[in-house]
């Protein structure tokens, strides 16, 4: 342990992840612990959200504990608890936040509160030590697309968000249709590899006057393509694959996606001035939008900070990470702190 060094625990349960981390002084990852409830979930197709709130309340503890064993210290050595106070399922939220208010009182050490999106982008300070303020992120996952200027550590101006459905939803929910089980972005990004990513026109929708996304159109539009195809092998009978092969298939939604996002992101870089763009959240792990988005940063000039992949997904190293930095701004809970299934990112961190 380095006394010189401020250790932050960081919680994280929105949603199926039960997670704990420690960071030293926000960028220093010494562990980083995360209880999985992708196979509890995938039987459903997706997660359950009293399921998920049952299977935090089991491992909470347990992945605590174990954050701080593997960190090699112990609660007296925390200066501070952080944790996910919203976005995501209240239930799940709830669960953590409970916990850690108990926690941190216990052990008397200040509570800090964190948004969800807020960690995401936090990820990128454990990814390059030398990243700072200002920067353009790119935050896309299963809830949430949205492209953040990042004015200070906890200081932020939302360019864009969702109008609909998020990439890792519309990910998700067409790689149900296709048979492929869930969770959705890993296994489309699996087997796109090797397709053809132009077998059959998809939209890219865009909104007039503004950089927000949609993902709803292109969601639909992939999975009435996919009925066309079996409706035609049906009439032949051949397997709908004989018409379009799954690669091919799951490469053109995939390039879609990956394509409507870095066209936003290019617009925002071109509408702004920032040196630096960063993306984070889980979609960041899509082998297709990491390329598209390093031929960007390449193409304009620009330093890109992509997260290591253990980073992308929910995790509490991100939580932790931002936790410090919102310490050190003034940030701290009261007891009546609650968890929140929605929460405005610029007016939570201007409060």
């Amino acid at each position: 342990m380095n006394k010189d060094n401020k250790y932050i625990l960081g919680i994280e349960t929105s949603c199926d992840e039960t997670a704990a981390a420690v960071v030293a002084s926000g960028r220093h990852l010494t562990s980083n612990m995360v209880a999985s409830q992708i196979d509890v979930h995938a039987l459903y197709g997706g997660v359950v959200p009293e399921i998920a709130s049952r299977e935090h309340l089991k491992t909470i503890m347990p992945v605590v504990d174990q954050a701080l064993k593997r960190a090699g210290i112990s609660a007296s050595d925390l200066s501070a608890v952080a944790v996910t106070v919203g976005p995501g399922l209240v239930g799940a939220l709830l669960v953590g936040v409970s916990f850690a208010k108990s926690y941190a009182a216990a052990i008397r050490k200040p509570l800090i509160p964190v948004h969800h999106i807020e960690g995401h982008i936090a990820s990128v300070y454990l990814s390059d030590s030398e990243v700072k303020p200002p920067f353009l992120c790119l935050v896309v996952s299963g809830g949430h697309s949205h492209l953040v200027g990042v004015e200070d550590y906890s200081r932020f101006r939302i360019i864009a968000k969702t109008r609909d459905d998020a990439p890792g939803e519309a990910f998700d929910k067409v790689a149900r249709v296709l048979g492929l089980g869930y969770p959705g972005g890993p296994l489309i990004d699996k087997a796109a590899q090797g397709g053809d990513r132009q077998a059959f026109n998809l939209p890219q929708p865009r909104i007039e006057n503004s950089l927000d996304f949609s993902f709803s159109g292109l969601k639909t539009a992939a999975i009435q393509q996919l009925d066309r195809f079996k409706r035609e092998a049906k009439k032949k009978g051949i397997p709908w694959t004989d018409l379009c092969p799954l690669a091919d298939f799951a490469a053109t939604f995939q390039e879609a996606v990956a394509k409507t996002l870095v066209s936003h992101l290019q617009s925002a870089v071109e509408q702004t001035a920032y040196e630096t763009i960063a993306i984070a959240g889980g979609v960041s792990a899509n082998s297709r939008l990491r390329k598209l988005v390093q031929e960007l940063s390449a193409e304009k000039g620009l330093k890109l900070v992509v997260p290591q992949m253990s980073l992308c997904t929910d995790n509490a190293a991100m939580v932790a990470s931002a936790g410090y930095f919102a310490w050190k701004s003034g940030r701290i809970a009261g007891a009546d702190q609650d968890a929140t299934s929605t929460l405005d990112l610029e007016l939570f961190t201007q409060a």
